[in-house]
C-alpha cells in the first residue's frame, strides 16, 4: 500500500494565495474547498490511505523555547477563519485528520510517516508538502516528499543534490543557515555552502569540535531543536486506520456549507469503484 500524508495547513495557504477558486458562500471558504477538493480528486485517482495533518491552533512548544518563533500574527483573519472549518470538513468526509495543539502539523506528519514506514506492509510513504523540515523524514524512495505546486519527489538522492547533506543532517544544516518561516536566524556567517562542508566533515552539530562554532554552539543547539521534528506524537496504532472508508453521513450537510454539492456524488462514485 502507499500511504499519503498531506500538509493540511500547507494546502490551506496555497489555495488562499495561489489559486483563489471556488464557489461563494458567506463565510468564505474557498480556500478550505480546495483542500477538501483536492483529497477528492487524490481518493479519485486512485489514492486508498490518506492522513491530513493541520495546526489547529499556530503556536507550539517552540514558542516557549525560542521567542521570535512563528506565530499566527498577520495571517488574514478571512483565511484564518478556515483552518477549523477545514479540520471539521475533512473529518465529515471519512478521512483521518490529526488537528495539532502543542506540536505542529510538520510534527504530525514526520510522526505519521515514522509509524507508517515501521509497518512492511506500506510499499511507500508520500508527504505531500514542499517544506524543507519535512526532508529530514525522507528514507531512500520509500519516504519521499512530493511538491504538488512542481510536480516533484524528492527523495534521499534529491534530498541531498538541492541541500548538500543527507535527510539525518537536515535539522543540522536548518540551525546553522536559519529558517525565516519559522521565524529562527541560524548562525551569522553560516550560509548553505560553508553549512553542507562542516556538516560533511564532522557530521551533526553535537560532534563539531568547540573551536568550530566557538561561542555560537548553544544557539546552534537551541536551533537544531527547534527544526528537530518529532517522530513521537500517537497518531494512531495501525496503518489501516488511515484507510478511507467512505464521508460519514453529515458530509452532504458540509459539501453544502462549502458552496459544491457535488462532492458527495464524487465520492459516493469513489466508494463504488474500491
Amino acid at each position: 500500500m502507499i500511504v499519503h500524508l498531506i500538509d493540511g495547513t500547507y494546502e490551506l495557504f496555497r489555495h488562499f494565495y495561489g489559486i483563489r477558486r471556488g464557489a461563494k458562500v458567506d463565510p468564505p471558504m474557498g480556500a478550505a474547498l480546495g483542500v477538501v477538493r483536492t483529497v477528492v480528486q487524490m481518493l479519485e485517482t486512485g489514492a486508498t490511505h490518506i492522513g491530513v495533518a493541520t495546526d489547529h491552533i499556530i503556536e507550539s512548544f517552540r514558542n516557549d523555547l525560542w521567542d521570535d518563533y512563528k506565530t499566527g500574527e498577520g495571517i488574514e483573519p478571512v483565511l484564518y477563519a478556515q483552518f477549523h472549518p477545514l479540520e471539521d470538513a475533512l473529518m465529515s468526509m471519512g478521512v483521518a485528520t490529526w488537528p495539532m495543539v502543542e506540536l505542529e502539523a510538520d510534527d504530525a506528519l514526520a510522526s505519521a510517516a515514522h509509524l507508517a514506514a515501521a509497518d512492511p506492509r506500506v510499499e511507500k510513504v508520500c508527504i505531500w508538502t514542499p517544506d524543507k523540515d519535512l526532508a529530514q523524514c525522507v528514507v531512500g524512495d520509500r519516504v519521499v516528499q512530493m511538491d504538488r505546486k512542481s510536480g516533484q519527489i524528492r527523495d534521499e538522492a534529491a534530498v541531498r543534490a538541492k541541500f548538500g547533506v543527507a535527510p539525518e543532517f537536515i535539522a543540522d544544516y536548518l540551525a546553522l543557515v536559519g529558517d525565516s518561516a519559522d521565524g529562527y536566524p541560524g548562525i551569522a556567517g553560516y550560509g548553505a555552502k560553508t553549512a553542507a562542508r562542516l556538516i560533511e566533515r564532522y557530521g551533526h552539530i553535537e560532534d563539531f569540535p568547540p573551536e568550530v562554532l566557538g561561542g555560537n554552539q548553544a544557539a546552534a543547539l537551541l536551533f537544531k531543536k527547534l527544526a528537530t521534528l518529532r517522530v513521537d506524537a500517537p497518531l494512531f496504532t495501525n496503518v489501516d486506520e488511515l484507510r478511507w472508508n467512505g464521508p460519514t453521513a453529515s458530509f452532504a450537510e458540509t459539501a453544502e456549507k462549502l458552496g459544491d454539492p457535488r462532492l458527495v456524488e464524487r465520492l459516493l462514485a469513489v466508494g463504488t469503484n474500491t
